[in-house]
């Protein structure tokens, strides 16, 4: 059962500004990654369940984050129908986020008071998303789309609140673009969590550059 409710979730992704994503299979290398993450002052953790019984990873990802990791906030992507919705949640997922937009997880995720983000690429899909109560759209791919997509939404619908994944770097001036045109936070992968770190295993390296990313993100929000 989810430790925290969609409105909680969506507070917590607009104050952080950014939610990192990752998959492994290794549970003990994960963990530390998502220490790393904590200790770098993440409160948020996207795991994208795209490998063979991910669910198992996610189930002890999740019971370390809640008894050592106070506050942190797992949730689950790449999720593409409402059966496995329903399992993650489950397992204590606290929001689900779904490449596409598909109205049996936006079902499923609001009976449960639980937050789902669905991917959308067109402004018809995120008024959609919207009326199914989207609280923070996914815009996906980003780097198709880019920040003057955003802005170009923005100033017919002021009230939207959109998270890109994919496109999005660590450097200031790409999450400059971002945040100028009016998102609410970023979802960010591999230019964060990068395969080097994993395969050298530098996990204060990691916690210093989700340090340094949150500072700027702070930082262009004035």
């Amino acid at each position: 059962m989810a430790q925290y409710s969609r409105i909680e979730v969506a507070g917590v992704m607009k104050n952080n500004g950014m939610v990192p994503l990752f998959y492994h299979q290794d549970i003990e290398l994960g963990k530390q990654v998502l220490k790393a993450c904590y200790d770098g002052g993440s409160r948020l953790m996207e795991f994208t369940a795209r490998g063979d019984f991910a669910y198992e990873v996610f189930l002890e990802l999740n019971k370390y984050a809640l008894s050592a990791l106070p506050g942190m906030i797992m949730g689950v992507g790449s999720i593409t129908d409402a059966g496995a919705a329903s399992l993650f949640m489950q397992m204590g997922a606290n929001f689900i986020v779904t490449p596409s937009l598909r109205e049996d997880i936006a079902i499923v995720c609001n009976r449960r008071k639980v937050l789902w983000s669905p991917g959308c690429g067109s402004l018809t899909e995120i008024n959609k998303a919207e009326e199914l109560g989207c609280e923070i759209v996914k815009l996906f791919p980003g780097s198709i789309y880019g920040p003057g997509f955003v802005k170009a939404i923005k100033g017919p619908q002021p009230w939207t609140s959109i998270m890109p994944t994919g496109g999005v770097s660590t450097e200031e001036s790409n999450l400059k673009n971002w945040f100028d045109a009016g998102v609410t936070c970023v979802g960010m992968g591999s230019k964060l969590i990068s395969k080097e770190i994993l395969a050298k295993k530098d996990f204060q390296g990691l916690e210093e550059k989700v340090r340094a990313t949150l500072t700027t993100i702070a930082n262009l929000r004035g």
